[in-house]
Order: C-alpha cells, then structure tokens, then sequence
C-alpha cells in the first residue's frame, strides 16, 4: 500500500520539486497539495494523508498553526521544512513543539545539486514515519478493542507522535508484540550521562530534561542529529526550560554536574578521562555529525564502568556499536521503548543487539534519571 502524502508550500517551484521528488518512489503516492495552512488543514480532514509535508511561511494561515490544529482535529505526521538559519531552527522548535514529527533543512540549492541526496533523505523520512504511524494506530485500534468490553478500563495512545491522537481508518497490518519493558533500574552513581537521539529527540529531550533537578549529580552530554545553525537555538531554548544548565559545546569545556552540552552540528563531540571535551570537524566518512557512536565512545574509554548512555528515538542504528563498547567497559544503557519512540530505529538496533540494560518508555526514563539524585 502506497504512502499518501500532501505537500504544502506556498511557493509553486517548491511544490513541484517536492512533489517530483516523492512521485518518483514506488512506494508514495502524492495525493494532493495545498498553498496554504488553511487548505492544508481541508485537504488533510479530506484526504486523510499518512504524511504531510509542510512549510512555515504562508499566507492566510502559517505553517505552525496549521500543525497545531492539524493535530487537535486529524493528528497526521508532520515534516516541517525550514531555512539553515538561526531563526529557521527556532521555527522548527517551534513546530516540533506543535505536534510535528520532523523537520528538514528547506535548501534550494540542494534540489538543485543534489537531487539524489534529497530524493533518499525526504522519501526515508516520509516512508518511515508512515510506517510508524500506522503501526502505532494499528496498536492503539488494537488496546481500544482488548479494553473496550472490560468495565472501567481506559487505553492511551501507543504513539509518540502526538499525545493527541485517535485512531482513524487504516489499513495497517496487525503489530507485532511488544517487547516488554524492564523493572525500575537499580540506584547507582554515574560520572557521566551520555544521551543520543535522532528523529523526535528535540522533543524526548525536552521532556527527559524537564524533569531533572538542578542537582542532578552528573554531567550529560547529548547527542541531536541536527543541522549545525540548528543546535545553538536547540540548546538555548533547552537552557530555558530546565532546572539543570544546558549549553552547545565548545571545545575545551569541562563536565561538571548539573549541566548537559549539546554537541554543535556538524562537527563531533569526544571527552577526555579529565572531563575535558573536545569538539573535532565533522569527518565525512561518518554518516553523522554529530555522531552518537563517536561520543559513546569516547565516554567509554575515558571513563570505563561510570557511565550511563541513554538511547532515545532515531532513524537507523548510530549508538549501537558505542553501546557495545561502553558494556564493554562495564557500563549501563539505557533504550527507549517503541511504543514512545517517533521512530523505534536507534533504540531498537540497541535492543535487538542485547546491549540494553533497560528498555523503558520516555516517561520512566525522565523520572528514573531523576532520581539519580
């Protein structure tokens, strides 16, 4: 079955590329657009697309109102596109903060030059958050018929998409059972929490950080897949919002407990067994910067059985072989569980390699790291 996709913009030129681009795949079917976030809510209520692909700036309605309400009324999986500035990582905040799943870079010049490149990235985002939802319907369809003859029972959605959510019809097939999640982990003092995430982690950051006292014991360092302009705002908005400190990280800067830095965009975060972290160029034989795996690493060899690494939502499997070293140094890992992910990629290559000491869903691992302290 096709992936239905609606494609809003407000520009004509970037309507046609996107829709040339995602026509050009199998597997999605464009099943209808919208200049604006009025018509994009219309089209959405009447179409009922899997994804839907949405600009910022447009007339009548902009982009982040129309996701909001997109979510109140026909919750749908929304990739935001915006501009590599400063402003346009708030924007993507902003939206993500709304409801949507994802976002990416709105980038003229890589259409241009880079049509593959773009082609793999959008219909990879697209396919795999269709894919999450309707299994996350699928499951949520599923606890709704199981409750609904026992007296007084209640269901919650399955996803992390959208705490809003409600099961519409689709054609998802039946989901496979989920793996069960682990007993509250034991208390246990850490020199370092190291936390990476990809898909959907500016928003399971948000929430796992929100609940940490600002006497959290340890150090954090977080690892975003996130475009370079992106991660200064990202770390100023979290800075905000928490009890603890929350910075980009410079080269140079030293662990200190209560305070979480974020790897800057494009470039690769190590630690040293002093403490010390150093931020190195981004290595184009990686296929991210930053790189879980490379962080992971580092906090391995620096400081062997102290450290505690976390494994949020994520495409792909970058931070399962720096799990693998850090339980090799006799350190604990943590995965998010599917049923909160956006998308169950990083946490389910941790998991299915075994390397997970505990498989909990976003909500525990906010709270048990609380109490760390």
């Amino acid at each position: 079955m096709a992936v239905k996709v609606l494609v809003v913009d407000d520009s004509g030129f970037f309507r046609r590329r996107v829709t040339e681009i995602l026509a050009g795949d199998p597997q999605i079917q464009v099943v209808g657009t919208a200049n604006n976030g009025r018509e994009a809510i219309d089209q959405t209520l009447a179409l009922h697309p899997d994804v839907i692909t949405m600009d910022y700036e447009m007339p009548v309605m902009d982009g982040i109102e129309a996701v909001r309400q997109i979510m109140q009324r026909c919750p749908t999986p929304v990739i935001m596109f915006s501009s590599l500035t400063y402003e346009g990582a708030r924007v993507s905040l902003d939206a993500l903060d709304a409801g949507a799943a994802d976002y990416l870079p709105k980038n003229f010049e890589d259409i241009s030059r880079n049509p593959d490149k773009v082609r793999q990235m959008l219909c990879e985002r697209v396919t795999a958050l269709a894919r999450t939802n309707r299994r996350s319907l699928g499951l949520h369809s599923s606890a709704a018929s199981s409750t609904s003859s026992a007296p007084g029972s209640t269901s919650r959605p399955a996803s992390g998409l959208s705490s809003t959510a409600t099961a519409r019809p689709t054609a998802a097939p039946a989901p496979a059972a989920p793996v069960k999640n682990s007993p509250a982990p034991r208390k246990r003092s850490y020199k370092l929490v190291a936390i990476g995430t990809s898909t959907g982690g500016p928003v399971a950051l948000q929430k796992v950080l929100t609940q940490l006292p600002a006497s959290f014991p340890a150090p954090l360092l977080l690892i975003q897949h996130m475009p370079a302009a992106f991660t200064k705002a990202f770390a100023e908005r979290l800075d905000k919002l928490c009890r603890i400190s929350v910075k980009e990280a410079e080269d140079g800067d030293v662990l200190r407990p209560g305070r979480a830095l974020l790897a800057p965009g494009g470039k690769q975060m190590m630690v040293d067994s002093r403490g010390v972290v150093r931020i190195l160029p981004g290595d184009e034989r990686l296929n991210y910067k930053p790189c879980v795996d490379v962080t992971f690493g580092s906090a391995a060899k620096a400081f062997q059985d102290k450290v505690l690494a976390v494994v949020l939502t994520g495409m792909g499997a970058d931070g399962r072989e720096g799990a693998r070293m850090l339980k090799q140094a006799g350190s604990s890992v943590w995965a998010q569980d599917e049923a909160s992910c956006v998308i169950y990629g990083m946490p389910m290559a941790v998991a299915k390699a075994n390397l997970a000491d505990g498989i909990y869903n976003l909500d525990e691992i906010g709270r048990y790291l609380a109490e760390l302290g």
